[in-house]
């Protein structure tokens, strides 16, 4: 299926032409058939004769309605502009127009009906009111929908305005988003939301997330019906009824947004748009509202320049780069459109900064993430696909780190700074294993702490456990321990196995972290407790292996002259190090 929406000016023929083409009334409300008069959306389909499917969604033409108008075409990606022939152009064929032209809908037809009631305008004064809109190149057809001339071609034309399949295929790989139009109960059923489906791919038992105004609900999908038939699968471009679980109809509005549950979509309050039609920004009230898809939102404009603003929204949006947003309220006569192109701006405070933030962004490329990786120094890919960047090719001055994306220019900042914070500490802290690992991260505040790995690389050092080191380095003077751990050290050569007792070290001022950085320089051995040379096992191993055979623990301690406080350390040790083996539980020999 595909979704068009028609649009003019009220009573040009758009429900008639709408119920030519497929035999359905648009109408739905009893209001609308006894004025004669579209008041709300309406809705109709058809399969055309290749076999394709075509949904309409017929809109309001009268300006009190343009709200509704607004809501119908947001969401679809093609329109058919009707002009009555016999009447011409008029007000609300201009403002249905600036719409579409706001919304950015460049897939059209223009049609002019009633034909058969006379021409008052031709085809070249069509063109000229088209010059400059995203309407510019759209198809011509004159109709009758009442005898049927011309019919037959528009129908031609309608099969030549659908996409290929590899456009309809890209648009269901896009994150889940569907604007919702109506919501209302079905006794036995339950809630029921429906929209146009323009993005991504859904299935029954699928789990979706519901932004609403009362808040975000967690809901399923129960059934899924277009056309008035069930279906198992939906996929854009469709109309698409939703039964969901999980929410009642009342606390759902025209405007809400279904998304996938683990939603990835942005919900910006604050964003940076460009100028795409109407008047410059710098001369818009600063209250107004946008339109988008079926939502309307007020907004604060703080512009930027003549073709930038700063839009401050009452409500958060899922919205992407490259959205199209059409700007209307009292006192603007021209609706304006303009363009996502940060989710995420820099504040601009001090005096000149609107001024330097236009500049920046007369030349940004918005889908381009190595500007906004600049300023966040990295940020997860799928993060930023979600935003709508091109993750498809990676900048130049982009690397790619597991799954982020990380600003080359971060990484040797973060690097430098490393390696400053490294040097500073173990100048501080000769004794220190290295600089610990909370004290590297809560001083870089890196945006992740995976991130941190880059930074090491970097710096050339690396990480064991919760300490960076330096491979590199050269053994460290013990400082003042020196000159105690070289006492110590001769007294082990003379009595290898006579480990210094507690009081003994304390004499000697070794405490724990002198020992620690003894140990890492290779100076000493600790074993639970105890301190010997590193030499002590293999010595021990060489010794106890001159005994006849299997040996026990008090034979060991006698042939190592040692004590057992000594001994039972060091030949579990020694057991888990492969010096010895435990044929017995009481005996041991050497391996």
């Amino acid at each position: 299926m595909y979704v068009i929406a028609t649009a003019g000016h009220v009573d040009h023929g758009k429900s008639t032409l709408v119920n030519a083409l497929t035999t359905m009334d648009p109408d739905r409300w009893q209001e609308e058939k006894r004025r004669g008069l579209t008041i709300d959306l309406g809705f109709a389909w058809t399969t055309l004769e290749s076999g394709a499917n075509v949904a309409f969604v017929d809109v309001p033409g009268h300006e009190r309605f343009i709200t509704n108008t607004l809501a119908g075409l947001g969401p679809v990606p093609a329109v058919l502009l009707v002009i009555a022939a016999d009447e011409g152009w008029q007000e609300q064929t201009s403002e249905h127009l600036e719409a579409i032209d706001a919304l950015g809908i460049s897939r059209g037809i223009i049609v002019l009906t009633r034909m058969d009631n006379g021409q008052r305008i031709t085809e070249a004064t069509v063109r000229d009111k088209l010059a400059g809109t995203s309407l510019v190149d759209a198809e011509i057809h004159a109709v009758s929908a009442r005898t049927g001339d011309g019919m037959d071609r528009l129908r031609r034309a309608i099969e030549n305005l659908l996409p290929d399949n590899d456009e309809l295929a890209a648009a269901a790989q896009q994150p889940v988003r569907m604007w919702i139009d109506r919501a209302f109960s079905v006794k036995g059923a339950g809630t029921v939301v429906t929209g146009t489906w323009a993005a991504g791919q859904l299935k029954v038992g699928d789990s979706l997330r519901l932004l609403s105004a009362s808040g975000v609900h967690e809901v399923s999908v129960r059934g899924l019906h277009s056309e008035n038939n069930a279906v198992e699968h939906a996929e854009p471009v469709m109309r698409l009824a939703i039964n969901l679980r999980g929410v009642d109809a009342d606390a759902i509005s025209r405007g809400d947004v279904l998304t996938s549950a683990v939603s990835s979509w942005w919900q910006p309050e604050v964003i940076d748009v460009r100028r795409r039609t109407g008047p410059a920004l710098d001369t818009v009230p600063k209250e107004l509202n946008i339109h988008v898809g079926t939502a309307t939102v007020p907004v604060h404009v703080r512009p930027l320049g003549a073709e930038h603003a700063r839009l401050t929204l009452q409500a958060t949006l899922p919205l992407r780069i490259s959205d199209r947003l059409a700007l209307r309220g009292s006192g603007l006569d021209t609706l304006s459109g303009v363009e996502v192109i940060d989710m995420d701006p820099p504040w601009v405070r001090r005096r000149g900064a609107p001024a330097q933030r236009a500049e920046e962004l007369q030349n940004l490329n918005p889908r381009d993430a190595s500007s906004y990786l600049a300023r966040k120094s990295a940020v997860p890919k799928d993060t930023l696909a979600a935003a709508g960047f091109d993750v498809a090719t990676k900048p130049s001055s982009v690397i790619e780190f597991r799954s982020w994306w990380v600003n080359a220019q971060a990484i040797a900042q973060w690097t430098a700074q490393l390696r400053e914070i490294f040097d500073a500490y173990m100048s501080k802290n000769p004794l220190a294993e290295g600089l610990p690992l909370a004290t590297a991260l809560s001083t870089l505040a890196l945006p992740d702490d995976s991130l941190l790995a880059i930074a090491v690389a970097g710096a050339r050092l690396t990480r064991k456990g919760a300490m960076i080191h330096d491979p590199g380095a050269a053994p460290r003077d013990l400082g003042p321990a020196e000159i105690a751990v070289a006492k110590l050290e001769a007294q082990l050569a003379q009595e290898p196995f006579v480990a210094p007792d507690a009081h003994t070290l304390q004499r000697l001022g070794l405490g724990t972290s002198e020992l620690a950085a003894a140990e890492r320089a290779g100076r000493l051995l600790r074993i639970d407790g105890i301190v010997l040379l590193p030499s002590a096992p293999k010595q021990a191993a060489k010794i106890l292996a001159q005994l006849p055979g299997e040996f026990t623990l008090s034979e060991a301690r006698k042939a190592l002259a040692t004590t057992r406080r000594v001994a039972v350390p060091l030949l579990e040790y020694m057991d888990a190090h492969g010096l010895t083996k435990r044929p017995s539980d009481s005996t041991r020999v050497v391996a």
